[in-house]
């Protein structure tokens, strides 16, 4: 294809992706040129999805999501030799993303609105998902950033922005842009310069493999429009493409045995395509998206407003502020406009552009402040704005569900991270609750669950976001069923298959919360089967937690505990009878992480009550080692409060285990370690219980002056975690013994005498005279 060729039947509109420029040139274009079919750089399999691009309720910024289904999850537990099944491939997926700016969007609509064809002419979005996996690049019509054959070396491209913006004495081709394209509205004729300019560009420059193959598709989709009869063609393609499209090019066999490969791999795996709602912090470069922008929050506000585009910015900024409690005034606003139009003037700039405009908020509305600065740019300058897709639009099975179910539940997905709390005892908070775990066990990361609010389990507070990628998170969920509830049942069972005693708890908990009752008999029977061959105590003793969590509060969402109770029961009986082994031969380290875990166990069998027994076997067992003479400091000294705090020791049993521990033949480290176990966590048995906190006292005056700076920094531990008003009265016992017995630390009768005259200047209360009167 020739230049000659497409004089006068095909007119090329070379633009930058996600340019409001370009978008007013192109849609003034079209309006001039009213040709009768428009092409536009994208996936080829979309075309039936620009008709949507006519309904006002395809709300930009959107993307055209390409995926191909991965594969589904084997049913078996394990494999013909024995192996557990192989995870489901993720979803191979690619975005074509546009916003309100983008070129090819307003060609999409004035295509539509005017009842022209539209086609997309790049190669097929299986081609580009093959491409993807192979490069591990991010594909994407709407992304000009190099490519390459996976197994050749991608030459480097010339960035053209910045060349040309070299050759007209720019350092900052973001500037130069907006000065040439984003402030001038221009019809055909200035796509005649972009030609010129990117022609000058590339001559020279080595083409990338990939840019070649999407190129010579190109040109065959063109050649295809001009065989069909089109008289007047515009072509909407990033403006790198352009020379490709126009200058001397190869044959047609040529071009045709080039891509034929290609079209063959691509028919193989048919790619599934459809519109999903998609953000501006998704088009901007700090994403990490290859074409995006640097503010398109800024260019959504060129775009669409019609007159006074910076004080109207303006205006938006100190809104901004002023949601955030600070002060912003008419005056701020009126002087950050002159100084913006000021700097704009004093640089010769066409209009005043955001760096103008970025310096005057920074100065005026922000007073200097950076942190104030980097609100604005991110809550303005790139925004929150999330865009739409009408209900026709086709989607998957889980889309389709999660769409009616936050609709029902009056959940919208928002961009904007916000709190939610949530009451379960109402059924829409309860459903809402459920819905969030579900996603969460899917790995669709909508909500985080901050905390639970107030006593009980009837609060919870999530935040809640929605990023527009979760929709492949979605597609890759529809391996495991093609509903939300059902999908989570899959994902969970899934995962027990190869899950440990403690993470098969862990999913137990999971799953009531998510309201998954059709999971439950498949991961408990998994649980009794891992904990009747397993021999991991660390593995039983966290398990217990969760499912004893999950019986006790079971009942507030409706969930029958029949089987879990069994379960559970079991459980205790074997860590009961793991217990005496699991305390012995403990260095430090597995004391400190065992004494964590028996203290949960505890509180777990306490929660529970009089479940069976479980309490009292319990207390049992840890009664028969409290008097072992092999057991970790940290963890007698546990056994030992613990047993005191439940009422199973009086004061003298406890007293004469103290003693035992603190006598001078007890290491001073071991002896540390009893006090750090005993008395972790809480000082309050030390402000009960004179006896107690006097044997420990008496111990630590006892010590001399190296072994107390050896068990220092423990002691020092164990009293950090002590609340501020208990160490205050343990401070004050302590002294109060010390001013009642003499002989604890006896008295020099010289330093008295130093200090006596000090102590009577202190406590003479101050003499005042009367003022003389004249």
């Amino acid at each position: 294809m020739t230049t000659s060729s497409v004089v006068g039947q095909v007119h090329l509109l070379g633009v930058r992706h996600h340019g409001p420029g370009s978008a007013r040139s192109v849609r003034r274009a079209l309006e001039e040129l009213r040709p009768d079919l428009v092409l536009v750089e994208g996936p080829p399999e979309a075309d039936d999805l620009v008709a949507f691009a006519a309904q006002d309720d395809l709300v930009p910024p959107v993307a055209l999501l390409a995926y191909q289904e991965p594969k589904a999850v084997s049913k078996r537990t394990v494999t013909p030799d024995g192996t557990p099944p192989a995870e489901p491939d993720g979803p191979r997926a690619a975005f074509w993303p546009f916003a309100v700016f983008s070129p090819e969007w307003q060609a999409m609509r004035w295509a539509a609105r005017n009842d022209v064809p539209l086609r997309f002419i790049d190669l097929p979005a299986a081609a580009h998902l093959a491409h993807r996996a192979a490069s591990e690049d991010v594909p994407g019509a709407a992304d000009d950033g190099p490519g390459g054959a996976p197994d050749e070396p991608r030459p480097a491209r010339v960035d053209p922005l910045g060349a040309l913006a070299a050759a007209a004495g720019y350092g900052d081709a973001e500037r130069w842009w907006e000065d040439v394209m984003e402030h001038r509205e221009g019809g055909a004729a200035v796509f005649d310069a972009v030609e010129q300019a990117m022609t000058a560009v590339r001559e020279g420059e080595p083409t990338d493999p990939w840019d070649a193959l999407r190129e010579a598709h190109m040109r065959q989709s063109v050649r295809a429009a001009l065989a069909e009869g089109a008289q007047r063609i515009a072509v909407v393609c990033g403006a790198w493409h352009v020379p490709a499209l126009t200058g001397p090019s190869p044959a047609a066999t040529k071009d045709a045995a080039l891509v034929k490969p290609v079209l063959r791999e691509a028919a193989k795996a048919k790619a599934i395509l459809t519109w999903v709602p998609w953000s501006h912090r998704r088009l901007a470069a700090a994403s990490g998206y290859g074409a995006g922008v640097e503010s398109p929050g800024w260019y959504h506000h060129l775009f669409t407003v019609e007159d006074r585009p910076v004080e109207r910015w303006l205006v938006n900024v100190a809104q901004a502020l002023r949601a955030e409690d600070l002060p912003v005034s008419s005056a701020h606003v009126i002087e950050a406009v002159r100084l913006a139009e000021t700097l704009a003037a004093l640089r010769g700039r066409p209009a005043t552009g955001l760096e103008e405009a970025s310096e005057a908020v920074r100065a005026v509305l922000c007073d200097g402040d950076e942190v104030r600065h980097a609100l604005v740019r991110d809550r303005v300058e790139v925004g929150d704005r999330l865009g739409s897709v009408p209900d026709g639009v086709p989607t998957g099975p889980l889309e389709r569900d999660l769409a009616a179910t936050a609709k029902r539940l009056r959940l919208p997905r928002e961009a904007l991270a916000r709190d939610l709390d949530l009451d379960l005892r109402k059924p829409t908070d309860l459903g809402r609750s459920a819905l969030l775990h579900r996603l969460d066990l899917l790995g669709v990361q909508w909500g985080e669950l901050t905390g639970t609010r107030g006593k009980g389990t009837f609060r919870e507070s999530w935040k809640v976001a929605w990023d527009p990628r979760l929709a492949v998170d979605l597609v890759a969920a529809g391996t495991h069923g093609s509903t939300i509830e059902q999908a989570a049942s899959g994902a969970v069972l899934a995962a027990a298959r190869t899950g440990g005693l403690a993470g098969l708890a862990a999913l137990v908990e999971r799953s009531l919360l998510a309201e998954l009752p059709g999971a439950l008999p498949g991961l408990l029977d998994a649980v009794a089967d891992r904990a009747a061959v397993g021999s991991d105590t660390d593995a039983l003793f966290e398990a217990i937690p969760a499912l004893a969590r999950s019986l006790r509060y079971g009942d507030v969402r409706g969930t029958a505990p029949g089987a879990l109770r069994q379960v559970l029961l079991g459980l205790v009986a074997r860590a009961r009878t793991a217990l005496p082994g699991a305390v012995t031969t403990l260095d430090d380290d597995a004391a400190a992480i065992l004494v964590p875990r028996l203290r949960e166990v505890t509180a777990a069998v306490t929660l529970l009550g009089a479940e069976a027994g479980l309490r009292e076997d319990w207390l049992a067992a840890l009664e028969r080692l409290a008097d072992r003479d092999d057991l970790h400091g940290l963890v007698a000294g546990w056994v030992t409060r613990t047993l005191r705090d439940e009422r199973l020791a009086d004061v003298e049993t406890t007293s004469v285990r103290l003693s035992r521990y603190l006598s001078r033949g007890t290491p001073a480290r071991t002896a540390a370690a009893f006090v750090e176990g005993f008395a972790g966590g809480s000082g309050l048995v030390l402000v009960h219980d004179t006896v107690l906190l006097r044997l420990i006292d008496e111990w630590l005056v006892s010590l001399g002056e190296d072994l107390f700076v050896e068990v220092l920094p423990l002691l020092r531990r164990t009293f950090a975690q002590f609340e501020g008003a208990e160490r205050r009265v343990i401070g004050e016992q302590v002294a109060g013994r010390r001013l009642h017995v003499a002989d604890v630390v006896p008295l020099d009768p010289q330093l008295v005498a130093h200090v006596l005259p000090v102590l009577a200047t202190i406590l003479t209360p101050t003499i005042s005279c009367p003022q003389e009167t004249s």
